[in-house]
């Protein structure tokens, strides 16, 4: 197979075309928006949605710099820049935003640029911005507390959020760090090449509180490694990948972990696995890790002549209100463009569609599951354009999300969904709670004194919209 080229000559393409593909009756796939470079290009992040029922997102170059922007577009495909990257002298506004941006309660966006300041690169920012585009530069990364984080942020139970730097730190191998809502920094972790080096993926934390993550290269055999770490910073690596032989395990694992509903990990390898034929390596894995450390391969990329099942994924999984994981492959299919599938728990692997240039390229954002059942995601490339935004319908039905995914009796809990005007009750896994109803896509609410951890219930005139995750009530 031939390796993707992630900047490519840009050429016009018109925004919002819409073209319908569908991979099978159940599936119905969607270009929503083209990215031409002066509204972005090259999407190298997934996209969050907003209480307002939008989703939001960066662009690794385009814009009015070439820097990178950060984008809102509707679900009908209505694109709109936000603000273009690098306006600042010396780019002290951040330049080249590389990762996905998540929402506070005040409406805000978080996210982080892998430069900054110092010509031409520098070594990053942590931004925060608002659904209007008015940007404040949080903290900017000066190479020995960590650079180029590449990975978004995780807003922790604590209020705080977490992350990674690709590079940095005490080993210039990267770190863990934890940054204040208003702006105070603390390294919890430098990595060192024997744990880990080059993290690229964001944290998740888990049900226990503990984070989860992974690094890329490094550990003893040099092919990645999965590590827990707590927010005092204790880290204790799970996994060192390519430790079977010839890398059967899988290797350089890039996406972010996601803690499924059965309390178990999940990600994908971009490399390594059975199978090999993809850019003189081998071709990637789905796998299932325990908060042990226990790891299980559910797949192996390129299973399917000639590859039809995709190759070396990039991003993680999402697991979808059917329980099933989502997921994207950057290479491979019939058109060797990049695939998008789905995968059982137990493995059973689905192709939902194969691209084709025309409709994108080389999906390396990963994807998001709307409140509305959808799938959203976006690709690098979009014939000799810079990227599209592109929906999947799986036949999925609405649900409701909550931010933060945890809290204390009595702490303030902000409710995504669609159709929300006239809701009735809203319950945290059985016991009533006090709410207002903010728009048709945000409710505001308490979490109930006995509330216990489980599933958040709204009813609403036609429907019960059940939330996708279990809410952890914390202490």
């Amino acid at each position: 197979m031939r390796k993707r080229v992630t900047c490519c000559a840009l050429g016009p393409i018109l925004l919002c075309c819409l073209t319908a593909v569908s991979a099978s009756s159940a599936q119905t796939f969607t270009t929503l928006a083209y990215f031409n470079q002066t509204n972005g290009s090259f999407p190298d992040a997934a996209m969050s949605q907003g209480v307002d029922g939008n989703l939001y997102g960066t662009t690794f170059q385009g814009g009015v710099a070439n820097r990178g922007t950060f984008f809102k577009i509707g679900t009908g495909g209505q694109l709109t820049t936000l603000y273009n990257f690098c306006g600042q002298q010396n780019c002290a506004d951040g330049q080249y935003p590389y990762s996905v941006v998540v929402q506070d309660q005040s409406g805000n966006f978080w996210g982080t640029t892998q430069g900054s300041q110092v010509p031409p690169y520098g070594n990053g920012t942590v931004f925060k911005i608002t659904d209007t585009g008015a940007l404040t530069t949080v903290y900017s990364f000066g190479g020995s507390d960590g650079a180029y984080p590449k990975a978004g942020l995780t807003l922790g139970s604590d209020g705080n959020f977490y992350g990674t730097t690709s590079a940095g730190g005490a080993n210039n191998a990267g770190t863990v760090f934890k940054i204040t809502p208003a702006g105070t920094l603390t390294t919890l972790h430098n990595f060192s090449f024997s744990d880990g080096n080059y993290s690229v993926s964001g944290l998740v934390q888990a049900t226990n509180g503990v984070f989860y993550g992974t690094t890329l290269f490094s550990g003893p055999n040099g092919g990645g490694t999965v590590f827990k770490i707590t927010a005092a910073g204790s880290l204790t690596t799970l996994h060192d990948f390519c430790s079977e032989p010839n890398c059967t395990d899988g290797e350089f694992p890039n996406g972010t972990l996601i803690q499924a509903a059965d309390g178990n990990l999940y990600g994908t390898t971009s490399g390594g696995g059975t199978v090999s034929g993809c850019n003189n390596s081998n071709c990637g894995t789905v796998f299932k890790i325990t908060q042990a450390g226990v790891l299980t391969t559910l797949y192996n990329f390129c299973t399917e002549s000639n590859c039809l099942d995709g190759g070396q994924p990039v991003v993680g999984l999402v697991q979808g209100t059917d329980g099933n994981f989502y997921g994207a492959t950057t290479y491979g299919g019939a058109n060797d463009e990049g695939t998008v599938f789905k995968i059982s728990s137990r493995g059973k692997f689905t192709l939902l569609h194969t691209f084709d240039g025309a409709d994108g390229a080389s999906p390396n954002g990963g994807l998001v599951q709307h409140t509305n059942g959808t799938f959203y995601g976006t690709t690098a490339v979009a014939g000799t354009g810079g990227g599209t935004v592109f929906s999947l319908s799986a036949g999925l039905h609405p649900f409701v999300k909550t931010n933060p995914p945890s809290g204390k009796v009595g702490a303030t809990v902000i409710i995504l969904g669609t159709n929300l005007t006239g809701a009735a009750s809203v319950s945290f896994n059985g016991t009533a709670a006090t709410f207002s109803v903010v728009s048709d896509s945000e409710i505001e609410t308490t979490v109930p004194a006995g509330a216990t951890s489980g599933a958040v219930n709204v009813v609403t005139a036609t429907t019960t919209l059940k939330s996708n995750t279990r809410f952890r009530v914390t202490k």
